[in-house]
């Protein structure tokens, strides 16, 4: 395994992307981790903590196609897949794609929308392809999708069935700045121009080429045991009416591997496993409520032996 080009593919997104967002280095390189997963992110905060920008930020660092969506409650599943209209100059019926075709799909404040357009979002986010009228289109990769959304406005919200919470592999949230960091963020120049005169700095070339070295990362039984033993308490634990799914799991193994190429290691570590279980174990544990979802992570992660001696 090449250890450095997963290394250094990382730390050139997140610099790139902190010369928008100030001081949440550890939020983009999670983001990054859902996007070398081949995952999707669900980004989580009050308003006006630079969740839109932090996203865009992040598109815009990866190059390639790139859609934002603004979800309203008037939103139909069409105006995400595309319809077949009928063009009159060929006397046929034509397909027009919709926002959902591109390699990066921002669903901004995506609990705005009704169920049924939430739902259009399903597949693509499972299986990376569309069904319309028959036709199944896949998915250009890579692919992933974005999303944001308010947890403390319920007026004029639909909230996410757990169906759907579920094909996130993280749930995100960005917090505020520090003062100092608040400060120069008010005095420099408008977000909106630096944001455009933001350049790429990757391929979708490099993304394949991090994918597949990350593919090399290897686990051992015991560590991979302790990362079971962590899922099984959740399905045993009474307090709860379903524990994690295997997506979870399969979440949680795929993350340890990134964040040990990402630090240089081709081999994962429990503290791997205990750092990801913070992002992804949460949004996935029905207690109703957020804090306590990862308060009750925090408990497992202290109760569930550590397989140090072993290793």
């Amino acid at each position: 395994m090449n250890k450095e080009i997963v290394k250094e593919y990382s730390e050139r997104i997140v610099a790139n992307c902190s010369k928008i967002i100030y001081g949440k280095e550890e939020v983009i390189r999670q983001v990054l981790v859902c996007f070398l997963g081949g995952g999707h992110v669900l980004l989580e905060d009050v308003p006006g903590t630079g969740k839109t920008m932090l996203l865009r930020a992040f598109s815009k660092s990866l190059g390639g196609d790139f859609k934002r969506i603004q979800f309203t409650p008037d939103l139909l599943p069409s105006d995400l897949t595309g319809i077949h209209f009928y063009n009159q100059k060929t006397s046929g019926f034509e397909f027009r794609k919709g926002p959902l075709f591109a390699n990066i799909v921002l669903a901004d404040e995506i609990n705005r929308a009704t169920p049924r357009t939430q739902a259009a979002l399903l597949e693509t986010m499972e299986e990376k392809q569309i069904s319309i009228d028959g036709t199944t289109y896949r998915m250009q990769e890579p692919y992933m999708v974005m999303a944001t959304q308010n947890p403390i406005e319920s007026y004029g919200t639909f909230p996410l069935p757990e169906a759907q919470i579920d094909r996130f592999f993280m749930r995100l949230s960005m917090g505020y700045m520090e003062p100092e960091q608040e400060m120069a963020v008010l005095t420099r120049k408008d977000t909106v121009k630096l944001l455009d005169e933001l350049e790429p700095v990757a391929t979708p070339e490099e993304c394949a080429a991090c994918r597949a070295e990350i593919e090399k990362v290897t686990m051992s039984q015991e560590v991979l045991m302790y990362l079971m033993d962590l899922i099984t308490e959740t399905r045993q634990d009474k307090r709860l009416t379903c524990g994690v799914s295997t997506r979870g799991g399969l979440a949680l193994y795929k993350a340890a591997q990134i964040v040990a190429a990402m630090d240089g290691r081709d081999y994962v570590l429990p503290e791997d496993i205990k750092r990801e279980a913070r992002y992804i174990l949460p949004h996935r544990i029905p207690t109703g409520n957020s804090k306590d979802a990862q308060k009750y992570v925090e408990e497992l992660l202290e109760t569930v032996s550590v397989p140090l001696e072993k290793l």
